[in-house]
């Protein structure tokens, strides 16, 4: 069976967010990739007999959403932040959406850098609901509970403490979230948009 695949990204030196903690939080990542490969593995060799292993495959399953959307939401968190902070366009598109769904560019992002301040583990993520047509923010608790059926990721931020405990304490999460925006590349998240539209 075709295996899921490590992305290599092209994360250069970044301000706030240190290369240690990049390379720590990289092979973070990559264990998620390996484990959804195991436990998808794992699966098919159990699935020979399901009644036998029913009790088994129900939790492999459970575990694979874990395992797998860790892989997803961490691809989506990277490559964010690869090729270098680029700003966003005046006349980009995902600019014109969030200006129409919240009155300013400056208002969604205080919004959402407050949901990021949610307690607990999990991400902030920006979706595109594409039977509503329209821009969506939620918290998802750990890294797959509370994902928006039938919407795509167009942004997602890192708020488990791996993300930022070589460079903050977790009273500091605000700054790395500023740090976050700084480093952000809004070219991939213009295409992120756009390949959803």
């Amino acid at each position: 069976m075709k295996k899921f695949e490590e992305i290599k990204f092209n994360i250069g030196e970044l301000k706030g967010i240190s290369a240690k903690n990049i390379e720590e939080h990289l092979k973070l990542y990559a264990g998620y990739v390996k484990n959804a490969n195991f436990v998808f593995d794992k699966i098919g060799e159990l699935s020979v007999d399901e009644e036998k292993n029913i009790y088994v495959l129900g939790e492999l399953h459970r575990r694979f959403s874990f395992e797998y959307n860790g892989m997803r939401n961490h691809e989506v968190y990277f490559s964010s932040l690869s090729g270098g902070a680029k700003s966003l366009q005046a006349d980009s598109i995902f600019k014109k959406i969030i200006e129409e769904q919240h009155g300013s560019f400056e208002a969604w992002l205080a919004s959402f850098k407050n949901l990021a301040m949610t307690r607990g583990i999990g991400w902030a993520v920006l979706w595109y609901d594409k039977k509503d047509k329209r821009l969506l923010a939620s918290w998802i608790d750990e890294q797959h509970i509370g994902e928006l059926n039938g919407c795509e990721m167009i942004l997602a931020l890192d708020m488990w403490e791996h993300a930022y405990l070589y460079d903050y304490a977790s009273s500091e999460k605000k700054k790395y979230i500023e740090a976050f925006f700084e480093n952000l590349n809004w070219e991939v998240v213009e295409e992120n948009l756009k390949k959803v539209l």
